[in-house]
């Protein structure tokens, strides 16, 4: 039987990963990335002689296929992963630190929880009791949104700025206002409720276009710099045209953003999403080394700060609509405002350099009404691939990776 030629349109998570695996299943692979980047939304590049990410991508120890892919391609010795769940939390008063215990899940947080310096003793046990109501079965609750939800079970400013803010909005890059409760509760029960180690926190060692480029590495041909402007569907093969030719394939991944995919497939439905933007601000500094690897702060609009480097920091925003096109300036100033207000070791400091990357489509949701597709289309030689699509877990590196697996079983 003659070898399946396969094109993947699109060099982030999604095809990266439909492409390895297609070609773990014999396939002769061919990837087309539009820009000169490979990652897509979890890439590197250089800025003023540093290489930095584009926004600071982390991931649990629940986010099972993103950690094989990394190790799959020879790059999971640069994955650091914490022994247990460990975070430190800061306001401009008051400092704690929310580290797991050895127990089971979801015991091993309760002492933590209950010593949580910046809440009351009555919130403590209130968040608590909050936290148990979600580990019924996420189908089984109601359609609405995580912030009416808290509402109902008696979740109050004090609650909402102290826990549910700092780590739900960064985890599903939406305020709590518009956030489902479904999939508040999906991060909540997997992270939390269900194994004691899934909540430990993951980041890479390296920039993140590294390990991109080790998956490219493995296929046929990788063309960057190649956008894709029109496919030709037909059932015997699928043309795929690009600015001054035409090829010719038997199965094409689509993995690229929505409004994109409708497009080039001409499935309208799929152009029902939104996008939510991250900013992220890089700062480097003469400050000594700080004592935490990373930190939530309270009460401000950046939300967690991690240490990359001695005097390197990284500053994350999410659900950060609203200061995409603040000027850069500014953002540093109020940045590092904030950061001299919550952390006394840096008042002394100065900026050496700095840097703010802007992701204004970090993640996608769906708007009201709309239901995430699947990696199979209509199309029997075509599959759709990408972070958005409905692979059981909202929009993140792992939901990435497992809809490119989903895509290369969809194909097979």
């Amino acid at each position: 039987m003659a070898t399946s030629r396969v094109a993947i349109v699109g060099g982030g998570l999604a095809g990266l990963s439909a492409a390895l695996a297609l070609k773990e299943q014999g396939a002769e692979v061919e990837l087309f990335e539009r820009t000169r980047l490979l990652g897509g939304r979890a890439t590197s590049f250089a800025v003023d002689g540093h290489e930095v990410d584009n926004g600071q991508h982390v991931f649990l120890a629940c986010c099972t296929e993103f950690i094989k892919f990394v190790e799959r391609v020879g790059m999971g010795h640069n994955l650091h992963l914490q022994e247990r769940f460990d975070v430190f939390v800061i306001g401009k008063d008051v400092r704690s630190r929310l580290r797991a215990t050895n127990l089971p899940a979801p015991l091993n947080l309760a002492w933590p929880l209950l010593r949580y310096a910046p809440l009351q003793l009555g919130a403590r046990i209130g968040i608590a009791r909050a936290l148990l109501g979600l580990r019924k079965n996420v189908a089984d609750l109601p359609d609405e949104t995580f912030a009416v939800w808290l509402q109902r079970n008696g979740q109050g400013a004090a609650e909402i700025r102290a826990f549910w803010d700092p780590f739900l909005v960064p985890a599903l890059n939406v305020p709590l206002a518009t956030m489902a409760l479904r999939d508040a509760a999906f991060v909540l029960r997997t992270a939390f409720l269900s194994d004691g180690g899934a909540a430990r926190f993951g980041w890479s060692t390296v920039p993140l276009a590294r390990i991109a480029e080790a998956a490219a590495r493995r296929l046929d041909r990788v063309h960057i710099s190649s956008p894709v402007s029109s496919l030709e569907l037909g059932d015997d093969e699928i043309g795929v045209v690009l600015a001054t030719e035409r090829r010719a394939f038997d199965k094409v991944v689509l993995a690229v953003p929505p409004a994109q995919a409708a497009r080039l497939s001409g499935l309208a439905e799929l152009d029902g999403y939104e996008p939510h933007g991250i900013l992220d601000i890089h700062l480097w500094t003469d400050a000594r080394n700080l004592e935490f690897d990373f930190a939530a702060l309270l009460d401000s609009p950046v939300q967690w700060v991690f240490q990359k480097d001695s005097g390197y920091l990284c500053c994350s925003l999410s659900a950060a609509d609203d200061y995409l096109t603040a000027p850069t300036a500014s953002l540093v100033e109020r940045t590092w405002g904030e950061l001299c207000a919550a952390l006394p070791a840096l008042r002394s400091a100065q900026i050496l350099q700095s840097a703010v990357t802007r992701n204004p489509t970090a993640t996608y949701m769906p708007k009201p009404g709309v239901q995430r597709p699947r990696a199979r289309t209509p199309f029997a030689n075509l599959a759709l691939a990408g972070s958005w699509l409905d692979t059981g877990w909202p929009d993140t590196m792992e939901s990435a990776v497992r809809s490119g697996l989903a895509a290369a079983e969809a194909l097979a």
